[in-house]
């Protein structure tokens, strides 16, 4: 009887200007399954030569480092390696610093009080495909696009040969559900939801639930609060 292959962990890359803070996350990691660190970075600059030089399949990246920061690693990391997600772990959780790193293209954002069992999730759940978001932090980059005074009109037909159920799936991933919580509202299995989210994803050109909050606001979808 042939034996299964056990599913390979994940190669991470640290990035953290501080020694301390860096090799204390890097030993936590070493204790958590599904993950093998492959470098750790003092700076953006050797976070971005890592990783051409790696090819990780994630980097946990801090925001404030010297001479390249972390928004900045994440933007040339993302477009120069495509293959490699960033998930941020920093020490701060306000606008300025969340919502910059999310338009660089990090999948994931996180603060270091994070536990483990929290990150090992944030980093499979970005390698899935899904964003390693809170529910809280998609609702704030809902208010955020409704801060900026634009008015959608709600659209007179689901946009982009979207079914209604496409749609449906779309209003509980912008209102900061998890997979989970949407077929437990739905009441159908989480893997059916994953099959509405691949298929609407692939109708619309979307990548991630970041990219799914914005489209929905644009198209009138979700439609700003109210006051």
């Amino acid at each position: 009887m042939t034996q299964e292959a056990e599913p390979r962990s994940a190669r991470v890359v640290v990035a953290d200007d501080q020694t301390v803070v860096r090799e204390g996350i890097v030993m936590l990691l070493g204790l958590l399954p599904g993950i093998e660190v492959v470098g750790a970075a003092g700076d953006g600059e050797e976070a971005v030569a890592l990783v051409a030089g790696l090819a990780p399949d994630v980097v946990l990246m801090d925001l404030r480092m010297p001479r390249c920061d972390g928004v900045e690693a994440t933007r040339r990391i993302r477009a120069e390696h495509p293959g490699t997600q960033v998930v941020v772990l920093t020490t701060f959780a306000d606008d300025e610093s969340l919502f910059p790193a999310l338009e660089a293209g990090a999948r994931g954002y996180l603060t270091k009080d994070a536990g483990g069992d929290e990150i090992v999730r944030a980093v499979h759940s970005v390698l899935s495909g899904d964003a390693g978001l809170s529910p809280g932090i998609q609702r704030r980059l809902l208010e955020r696009l409704a801060q900026a005074g634009l008015a959608p009109a709600a659209p007179s037909e689901p946009p982009d040969g979207l079914t209604a159920r496409e749609m449906e799936v779309l209003l509980l991933i912008a209102e900061g559900l998890s997979n989970p919580e949407i077929a437990r509202r739905l009441h159908v299995s989480t893997a059916t939801v994953k099959t509405h989210i691949n298929n609407l994803f692939t109708k619309t050109g979307l990548k991630d639930r970041a990219q799914a909050v914005r489209y929905a606001y644009a198209k009138g979808i979700v439609r700003p609060p109210a006051g």
